[in-house]
């Protein structure tokens, strides 16, 4: 008897275990007890099989894919449901199995903040190692010791192995350097990775309305570059009695850049000022023997040969006096310089450029650093209770350099800097003796020099001419 084509129904995903099984119990009924009917026509079904991506494998899933627009068989449907329950996929990871492939992995990495009071012992115990790890550490080196020097909001990041030992610590200080530790065969050893930045020039320009440090900081001059500007200007530029308002500054200056990201500034490579209507001009070069300084744009000297007071904050104690009486030995004794009382410790600097004669114990001055500044002038400070780190006979000294620090060493009665100052050997009253003017660029320098400062100027009226026109616009 012949019977109609029949469509069977569509089975959805969850069933398809079940549709599997039915559809293997009929091929078995079918082959063990076949009618005439059965062998003379093919049954047909139309099945629309999806298994879930956990049941069965790449290709069952294409197979089955391929029955959403084809009408197949009963046996080849049955075979591609067999084959899609007897190959499942790998199952998601248990977590066992996920821990097993995570140290297949590597070590990891973990990060600590600092907090308020966090001692690298502290951040230790939180990452679960022990003290006798942290002693070996920084024992390691004398670099190692950095990890100590901890700041709130710092990130310390921490690498442990599978039984919880050290393997690696980095720290991120600035923008610039990271410090690093790793465990070798050897022990623990310390690198660092500095990051060499890109070094910009930027110009600026302010006009002060109240004070040179609020225009400085609307311009985007930082605290130090604003410093820099008052001490290149200050032999022309009375900041703490001159400044009016409408006075105007133009700067060009070194900013260092990783990437995007300002990460610091440098020297002033060229500046301008404007003081009452009178302009001052400022340019940076460093000569064939490595000396720096700053000349006017026309190469002359911006600055006095010395300055006047080898130490900051101090008192006059005695003066330049001819005729005193001496406070140790008790007897006319000519006082041949100046006396500053300042407190044990207090920074001494060198009045001008020069080269150190001696450095030493001289007699009743004590410690005391002797200055050739040129063939013409010298310079003397005594009493110093030690000496700063380089100063030793020989050595180039610059202006406002420390040499040494004040003391009480020698004929002194208390702690104190005896000053003196010689012109061609002999001594004068440094409170009274007219300063030089500091040499302009040698001529040997004068064309190299020109170069670098007709370019920085042009640059500058550049800019300033570019700012103003964005403005206007």
């Amino acid at each position: 008897m012949g019977s109609k084509d029949t469509k069977s129904p569509r089975y959805p995903k969850s069933h398809l275990v079940a549709a599997s099984g039915i559809a293997a119990a009929l091929s078995i009924f079918l082959l063990v007890i076949p009618t005439t009917d059965v062998e003379a026509k093919k049954t047909f079904v139309q099945l629309e099989l999806q298994a879930p991506e956990s049941s069965m494998n790449q290709a069952s899933q294409q197979q089955l894919d391929d029955l959403v627009s084809e009408t197949v068989t009963l046996p080849k449907a049955l075979d591609i449901a067999k084959q899609a329950t007897e190959t499942p996929a790998a199952s998601p990871l248990l977590p066992a199995e996920a821990v097993a492939e995570a140290k297949l992995a590597g070590p990891q990495w973990q990060t600590l903040t600092v907090n308020s009071g966090d001692t690298l012992s502290v951040l230790f115990e939180k990452a679960g190692l022990g003290a006798s790890t942290l002693h070996e550490v920084i024992n390691s080196s004398a670099d190692a010791k950095r990890f100590t020097r901890l700041k709130v909001g710092q990130l310390l990041e921490l690498q442990t192995g599978d039984s919880g030992e050290l393997l690696a610590m980095r720290s991120k200080l600035n923008d610039l350097e990271t410090i690093r530790i790793d465990h070798t065969e050897d022990g623990y050893s310390f690198t660092k990775e500095l990051i060499e930045p890109e070094v910009r020039e930027r110009y600026v320009q302010g006009t002060i309305d109240s004070s040179l440090f609020l225009a400085a900081q609307r311009a985007g001059l930082t605290h130090n570059l604003t410093m820099q500007m008052a001490g290149i200007f200050g032999y022309d530029v009375d900041f703490a009695r001159d400044i009016r308002k409408g006075d105007h500054f133009e700067v060009t200056f070194e900013e260092l850049r990783v990437g995007d990201k300002v990460v610091g500034t440098n020297n002033i490579l060229a500046a301008r000022f404007v003081n009452r209507g009178k302009t001052f001009t400022a340019v940076r070069y460093t000569d064939k023997n490595n000396f720096t300084s700053y000349y006017r744009a026309d190469g002359t000297s911006m600055r006095k040969a010395f300055i006047r007071t080898p130490v900051d904050f101090a008192r006059i104690s005695s003066r330049f006096n001819p005729g005193r009486l001496h406070p140790v030995l008790n007897r006319i004794r000519a006082h041949k310089g100046v006396d500053y009382a300042a407190a044990t410790g207090t920074p001494i600097k060198s009045t001008g450029d020069g080269r150190i004669v001696s450095a030493g114990r001289k007699g009743g001055y004590g410690n005391a650093v002797v200055i050739q500044h040129g063939q013409k002038y010298q310079t003397l400070y005594g009493h110093m209770s030690r000496f700063a780190s380089g100063i030793r006979a020989g050595t180039n000294v610059t202006q406002g350099q420390v040499i040494g620090y004040v003391g009480m060493t020698g004929l002194a009665t208390g702690p104190h800097l005896h000053y003196e100052f010689r012109v061609d050997g002999r001594h004068v009253d440094p409170l009274g003796v007219k300063l030089p003017v500091a040499d302009p660029i040698p001529q040997r320098e004068r064309t190299a020099f020109l170069g670098v400062s007709n370019k920085l100027m042009a640059n500058m009226d550049q800019n300033r001419n570019t700012q103003i026109a964005a403005l206007e616009q």
